[in-house]
């Protein structure tokens, strides 16, 4: 067949499987297009985007202002590498480090890639600044997380599914049980070689767990008491998801180092940035990292509109308004059907757990059904479904999602 002929869906299907790793291990729908809350598959079904593509597309599908800055920088300049400056880095650097209140941005393209730069400069941080000896740096990090799946990210993860047969592992990481202050003060009052703290604000795969009131303000309080950087992974969680610009804004907690990505370009383009100010960041010398594409005129032009958008448009107010209705909605219905166990989440963020064990099918079962009812949802961890809609959705728009929620679950019940 032609490159470009018409596919079926389960054409569409067959060639993946062929032709493609089979490393993921999606929802069967083919997409084709996308706009705001929306997206089609190649028969022309329309559905609501409930996952939103892990939240990278937090400003909608396919948002006009976005497209169009990506289009008119495509056409001008794509790519100079940072062998050379280009005219768009700046701005992108000075409007990004302002709108966040940070010193400095380091740009990458994914989020894997950025959080290794973080661990990268907290390392660095840590032998030039705080005097750790050479090589005995430890990064604290916690049980469940989800960072990435480079060698060095799975080696402090705890997911089997990840790990095994991939090592050798990285070394110079302490796990400790998220949501926990009294595990993380022994880790840092028992260890002078600890150089920083890396979590999670919402652990999004893990299920959407969110922390107890506090743990976020107390954590990084704990760190500036012992001279350890607190890292904030933002790459899910950032860019208005939980009703706030940033997740750790809930605690009004300004962390030292500050990871984003997805939302960052409106999941137009691949961007990611490691934000810190001047006393950590400068530690990071000509020759020490990089990134060919990293910081590249397109990256540059797309994530500023993309943050542009979320100001104005007041992305965070609404996640936290419809975040607020969902949940209570939700919650309701869990109360009289035995099949939802728990609602949970922040903002638009949410997850509902399925009363059912890890290694069933029902959470999956469930979203084929929602997907035939025209929402597209997606297990995570077996028995929870994340709910996660792109952040321009409108009110009636939501609580229609929600008559499709509750009707989808109680036929599925009977």
């Amino acid at each position: 067949m032609a490159v470009l002929d018409q596919l079926t869906s389960q054409q569409a299907i067959d060639l993946e499987n062929k032709y493609g790793a089979h490393n993921y291990h999606p929802l069967p729908v083919v997409l084709s297009k996308g706009e705001g809350v929306y997206v089609w598959d190649v028969e022309g079904k329309k559905y609501y985007d409930f996952l939103s593509a892990y939240s990278a597309v937090n400003q909608g599908h396919c948002h006009p202002k976005i497209v169009g800055a990506m289009v008119n920088q495509a056409q001008t300049l794509t790519l100079t590498s940072r062998a050379f400056y280009n005219d768009m880095l700046g701005k992108y650097e000075k409007f990004a480090t302002e709108y966040f209140g940070f010193d400095k941005l380091l740009p990458m393209n994914t989020g894997a890639e950025a959080v290794e730069t973080a661990l990268k400069i907290c390392r660095k941080w840590a032998y030039e600044v705080k005097g750790i000896n050479e090589n005995e740096a430890q990064i604290i990090v916690c049980k469940n997380n989800f960072h990435g799946r480079t060698t060095t990210i799975i080696s402090f993860s705890n997911d089997p599914v990840a790990r095994k047969n991939f090592g050798p592992f990285t070394e110079g990481f302490i796990k400790i049980e998220y949501d926990n202050l009294q595990a993380l003060e022994e880790a840092l009052e028992n260890n002078n070689n600890i150089a920083g703290f890396m979590a999670e604000p919402i652990q999004g795969e893990a299920g959407v767990y969110v922390p107890s009131e506090g743990y976020l303000a107390a954590a990084k309080a704990l760190c500036e008491k012992h001279n350890v950087l607190f890292i904030a992974d933002e790459v899910q969680t950032g860019i208005a998801r939980t009703g706030q610009l940033l997740a750790v804004n809930h605690e009004d907690v300004q962390p030292d180092i500050l990871i984003l990505g997805k939302a960052l370009s409106g999941g137009a383009y691949p961007v990611s940035a490691v934000l810190a100010n001047d006393d950590i960041m400068n530690v990071i010398k000509p020759g020490n990292h990089g990134s060919t594409f990293g910081g590249n005129p397109v990256a540059a032009a797309v994530a500023i509109a993309a943050l542009e958008v979320v100001k104005d448009e007041k992305l965070a107010e609404n996640a936290e308004r419809l975040g607020e209705i969902f949940r209570e909605e939700l919650a309701e219905f869990a109360k009289e059907n035995e099949l939802v166990t728990l609602v949970r989440g922040k903002g638009l963020l949410n997850a509902v757990v399925i009363n059912d064990t890890e290694d069933s099918s029902t959470a999956w079962d469930i979203c084929m059904k929602l997907r035939d009812n025209g929402l597209l949802a997606k297990p995570t961890h077996g028995n929870i479904i994340r709910f996660a809609p792109p952040l321009v959705m409108n009110e009636e728009q939501l609580r229609d999602c929600i008559n499709i929620i509750k009707k989808t679950i109680t036929e599925f019940k009977k």
